[in-house]
């Protein structure tokens, strides 16, 4: 029974850790999502039908840079995570260091792509429509100018979030959010710059969504600098190949949409790319809950690599499975319920072929999202674990090969629902491959979390070298106490060592619950581990109240009474090692005995 409630106490403080940062992520993943809705919104209201075909064919190009920011971000993030875990600050900030160096280069390398292809008309492999081809042209240019911070934006979030300071990533957004619905007033319904407005007002939106956020890292506050002098270039290999599988499914996706524009302008014409392109600008705005649940997943992912916590690294998959993924469908079902009043706000003649389209898009693609946030978090526990055929096969399905191939095989006689549906079936395939090999893998169908991800048996301390408990009261943290002495002694611990490990737990844990509690009205747990590795005792202790860093409360009380803090000091004159870490908003304390 005890076990039990200790895998329902640490599933809600993983829930409610995520749910405390996802609003955060959600907002920062809805950026460009929200620069699609308002550029799609001004182009078919105050420009035309072919602004919003231009809109639409600039989409393979978006996920171009999606992909180069996911790369470098996905990449990022997963390493500062395994660092984190590792309590290896020196790495963290070199990564830091070298993801805005790297980033900034890739950015202006592709701004310079940008401007030559449009200057030059050197377009054709986007569109050869005369009428549409220098509105894209056109387009293009003005979003390069917004590439640069476009992507070096994108890192912001994840370091941010390691520094807890999401505000300021909630606080760029709706600044960009505002800064781009006044700019498009401005320059696209008074100025009338059309597509060049359209993409001027999301650059230099961008711009300001950028500096909000980096001039936290230029302050004093800021524990991660810009000082790059750190970097070990080595990292930047690492970077690429754990930041590959994520990025490379929207390297497929640059393919894939240069396949579905053609198929569509073949079997559908300029209306149906338009509307294609409108659903998909709006949806986007929607598909921020999956890629901000994919954020904090990522860190949450590698942070528990990096402390080869396999209970932490299934309850994550838990969570997501039983409480993200029900979320997004429920989203879905009022999107395809409100279809046809959001269509309007595109095309506000329903006589319009577009508009019947549009409706179609927004009733079939949103089924897609709950099989798509399943395959994303296995691509991203692939990509922390180390599983690089098996997420790069993933990628290259979900990518390209299902939504390209199902979509000509369904575009010709169903037309733009063709396309749609292609994309339910590549997420019902994707789902039958995570299944499928880990099936294969096994030899039996995935009995549990773990089998289904395949954690190797290896990974972390064996289930009989530790103990994980979580408690709420101090009678709970006394009988852990107790349980971790006999623990060692069980493992031939000599009893002195036992003694110390039992009080340093109860010591520790008990200061948690009776004065990290009551700091606050909200519900607390504290996460114990006792592991026996290699000889050494460890205790981890994590908890999700106000940070609070013993070594800095031992040294403010050296040299005062000596009875002050007692119970800290004595714990420090016995363990081996403390070491002390607050990460995304809980504090982690081991003890090495």
């Amino acid at each position: 029974m005890m076990q039990k409630v200790d895998k329902n106490r640490n599933l809600k403080m993983i829930m409610s850790l995520m749910a405390r940062l996802l609003p955060v992520q959600i907002l920062a993943a809805a950026v460009g999502s929200i620069n699609g809705i308002v550029s799609s919104y001004f182009a078919t209201n105050y420009v035309g039908i072919d602004a919003m075909s231009a809109v639409g064919l600039y989409s393979p190009v978006g996920f171009l840079l999606g992909a180069v920011s996911t790369l470098l971000a996905g990449g990022c993030a997963i390493l500062s995570g395994q660092y984190l875990g590792q309590n290896r600050m020196d790495r963290l900030q070199s990564v830091f260091a070298l993801d805005l160096v790297v980033s900034t280069i890739a950015a202006l390398i592709l701004a310079a792509a940008g401007f030559f292809l449009g200057m030059r008309d050197l377009t054709g492999m986007f569109t050869q429509d005369a009428a549409i081809r220098p509105l894209f042209n056109r387009y293009l240019i003005g979003q390069a100018i917004g590439i640069l911070p476009l992507i070096l934006g994108g890192q912001m979030p994840v370091f941010l979030a390691i520094e807890n300071q999401r505000r300021r990533t909630t606080a760029a957004s709706v600044i960009y959010i505002a800064v781009n619905l006044v700019l498009n007033l401005v320059f696209v319904k008074n100025m009338k710059m059309e597509a060049f407005g359209l993409a001027l007002a999301s650059s230099l939106g961008m711009w300001v969504f950028l500096l909000v956020q980096l001039q936290y890292f230029l302050s004093d506050r800021a524990v991660l600098k810009p000082v790059f002098r750190r970097i070990a270039w080595g990292e930047s290999i690492r970077v690429a190949a754990v930041g590959f599988p994520g990025a490379a499914s929207l390297l497929y996706q640059t393919v894939r949409g240069l396949i579905v524009n053609n198929l569509l302008t073949l079997h559908t014409g300029s209306m149906g790319l338009s509307a294609f392109a409108a659903a998909n600008n709006l949806l986007g705005i929607f598909w921020a809950l999956p890629g901000g649940i994919l954020a904090v997943s990522r860190l949450l992912i590698s942070v528990s690599e990096g402390e080869e916590d396999r209970r932490t690294l299934a309850d994550i998959m838990r969570v997501v499975l039983k409480c993200f993924v029900p979320l997004v469908l429920v989203v879905d079902m009022l999107i395809m319920a409100l279809s046809v009043p959001l269509a309007r706000l595109f095309f506000q003649d329903p006589a319009v072929p577009a508009f019947g389209m549009m409706v179609s898009c927004l009733r079939i693609l949103p089924l897609c999202m709950p099989l798509s946030v399943i395959c994303m978090h296995f691509v991203c526990y692939g990509q922390s674990s180390g599983k690089h055929l098996y997420v790069n096969l993933l990628s290259l399905l979900d990518g390209v090969v299902c939504v390209a191939g199902f979509s000509y095989l369904l575009s010709g006689f169903l037309g733009i629902r063709g396309v749609c549906w292609a994309n339910v079936l590549n997420g019902i395939v994707t789902t039958l491959y995570i299944v499928g090999c880990a099936w294969i893998r096994q030899k039996h169908f995935p009995q549990d979390m773990e089998e289904l991800m395949m954690i190797p048996e290896e990974f972390g301390v064996p289930e009989e070298d530790r103990i994980d408990v979580s408690v709420r009261t101090v009678e709970e943290v006394v009988d852990v106490a107790r349980r971790v002495q006999a623990f060692c002694l069980a493992r031939g611990v000599d009893e002195k060592r036992a003694y110390y490990a039992g009080l340093s737990m109860e010591e520790m844990a008990g200061n948690v619950v009776e004065h990290g509690f009551s700091k606050d009205s909200r519900k607390h747990t504290v996460d114990l581990r006792t592991s026996w590795r290699k000889g050494k005792v460890i205790l981890r202790i994590k908890d999700d109240c106000v940070p609070f860093d013993p070594q800095k409360r031992k040294e403010l009380s050296e040299g005062e009474d000596v009875t002050k803090n007692i119970g800290i000091r004595m714990v420090y004159s016995m363990a081996d090692s403390i070491e002390y870490r607050n990460i995304l908003g809980l504090n982690v304390l081991t003890i090495t005995i």
